[in-house]
């Protein structure tokens, strides 16, 4: 592993002479951290499919433990996955140390050196971050530097390798962030009613080329430039993105360059919001490794354009996933909440949201003996559809005891193209939410959540249901069940049953769960990583100080 024990004594080095200083200035240090556990016992179930665990026990684990005093800020987390857990990535393996850091700000200025999360305007080109129930984390090892020279006007640098795993990506990467807000920077706009942001960035991969074939770029530049204009309640966002020629495994090894563009426009008021935005992707995979693929080494973030369900069947059974190498999508969101006191809107008002979202392909029209690939036509989208979603939602409190969501939703799915496949084709599905709360008293709270997918395509439809019962502020259990009664396999006609019990006391919390997980999708912002089956017992333990 890359990543020593070594840095623990660098650390306590840093964090002693820090204290060592700050202790002039007769200021008390803070140590601050949390802790998860994550395990299952693993029972046999050919009939869902579920893999044979040898080891019958997989966990997942991790520990922060965070210590600040005055402007220094230092911090260690440990790791441990034996055997990870399935349906996070086998390479999560062993245990150890992969994050560190140190801190310090002074003057405006801001260095950090060690492991670091970062962001640029939307991410379009750079965004290193933790997603744990994706199993996702591609912190950056290095140094970063923020600096604020006046006010309105921030600078961000960094040179850094990327984790993967337990060990860091073989590119360096080099990049640079500049924003500007002109009304905090021009005293003349202070209070003018229109706010203006512009910001540039410029991010460099590099890595040796030693394949024996191809002559492959070892420098690959990307520079993206945003807007954000406010003005009352309209917010307009922009950023476009620019990526040079960059073959890799995801692209097939072409040399056609990446395009990104993404416009967000918001209008919102007392009861009323309006969310217009629209994106197109191409070739626009940027990793700090160009052999990688997966969630491996991504350093920048390309977020899916459609909303992020909650509920258990819209969410994981058909997810979306981005699709970097090329697509367009919009997405429109209207909500409207019922004024309290009408005859729709009863005592405490209505809220409905209708949203529709869609993504297709581009065009590419193929270029003969040319290493570039194909050409694609900025504003054309393909007649290739990948995804639609048509929902709308009600939700409505009825009186002090009595609230309800009701939502429908009709959704396009293409299998084959989202998730990499072959032979399932578009699905279409209808489905309907129904989740209806009673307040018991002060202290106690019944939830019931009935969900219906119909399909006739691929695993056929799908009914769920379940039953929640709150003890606040301590205690909760809930059952609930997913049957896949319409599956054109009667063999495979299944309940998915579980019962799940918890318990919360300040900063701690624990979960037990038994019963059967069906095979599925589970996706955070058009990142996925894919579910197997399973049956059998897990718990979960959080804690936070």
């Amino acid at each position: 592993m890359e990543i020593g024990y070594r840095y623990i004594a660098l650390l306590l080095f840093i964090v002693a002479a820090c204290s060592s200083l700050e202790a002039q200035k007769n200021e008390s240090g803070e140590l601050h951290g949390n802790f998860q556990l994550d395990a299952q016992y693993y029972n046999r179930d050919s009939l869902i499919g579920a893999p044979v665990v040898p080891e019958k026990i997989l966990t997942n684990g991790f520990m922060n433990l965070w210590y600040t005093k005055g402007d220094f800020t230092g911090g260690i987390r440990y790791e441990n996955y034996l055997n990870v857990m399935q349906g996070f990535d086998p390479r999560y393996k062993g245990s150890g140390i992969p994050f560190r850091f140190a801190s310090y700000k002074n003057d405006n200025l801001e260095a950090t050196v060690g492991n670091f999360y970062e962001q640029f305007g939307g991410g379009l080109i750079l965004r290193a971050y933790e997603e744990r129930g994706l199993g996702y984390d591609n912190a950056f090892d290095g140094i970063r530097v923020r600096y604020q020279p006046v006010k309105g006007l921030y600078f961000k640098g960094l040179i850094a390798r990327q984790r993967t795993f337990f060990s860091l990506s073989p590119g360096i990467i080099r990049a640079f962030d500049a924003e500007v807000n002109l009304n905090e920077l021009i005293p003349q706009l202070n209070d003018a009613k229109t706010t203006v942001i512009f910001g540039g960035s410029a991010v460099s991969r590099f890595q040796s080329d030693q394949d024996p074939i191809y002559n492959l770029p070892e420098n690959v530049a990307a520079f993206a430039g945003r807007m954000n204009i406010i003005r009352g309640k309209f917010n307009v966002q922009a950023e476009y993105g620019y990526k040079y020629n960059d073959p890799n495994a995801t692209n097939n090894l072409i040399y056609h360059p990446g395009q990104a563009l993404s416009v967000t426009t918001t209008y919102s008021t007392k009861g009323f919001g309006l969310l217009l935005a629209a994106k197109r992707l191409d070739n626009f995979d940027f990793r700090s490794d160009r052999t990688a693929a997966g969630i491996g080494a991504n350093v920048n973030f390309l977020p899916a354009l459609t909303r992020q369900h909650t509920y258990n069947l819209p969410a994981t059974i058909y997810p979306y996933a981005t699709q970097p190498n090329g697509e367009m999508g919009f997405q429109a969101e209207l909500s409207y909440r019922l004024k309290k006191g009408s005859k729709l809107g009863g005592k405490y008002g209505t809220e409905i949201t209708i949203n529709f979202s869609g993504t297709n392909g581009i065009v590419k029209n193929p270029t003969e003996n040319d290493t570039l690939g194909y050409t694609s036509p900025f504003f054309e989208a393909s007649n290739q559809m990948f995804f639609r979603d048509f929902h709308i939602e009600i939700h409505r409190k009825f009186n002090a005891k009595w609230k309800a969501t009701v939502m429908y939703l009709n959704w396009v799915y293409n299998k084959d193209v989202v998730q990499g496949l072959s032979g399932f084709g578009t699905i279409f599905a209808d489905m309907a939410v129904v989740d209806v709360a009673y307040k018991i008293n002060p202290t106690n709270t019944i939830r019931f959540e009935v969900q219906s997918l119909l399909s006739k395509q691929d695993l056929g439809s799908w009914a769920m249901g379940m039953v929640e019962y709150t003890f606040a502020p301590n205690w909760f259990v809930a059952v609930f069940d997913q049957y896949n009664y319409g599956n054109p396999d009667v063999v495979k006609q299944i309940h998915y049953i579980t019962g799940n019990a918890g318990y919360n006391k300040n900063g701690n919390r624990i979960m037990l769960q038994y019963g059967r997980q069906r095979a599925g999708i589970f996706c955070v912002g058009g990142v996925c990583r894919n579910v197997p089956a399973s049956n059998g017992m897990s718990i979960s333990i959080t804690s936070s100080f």
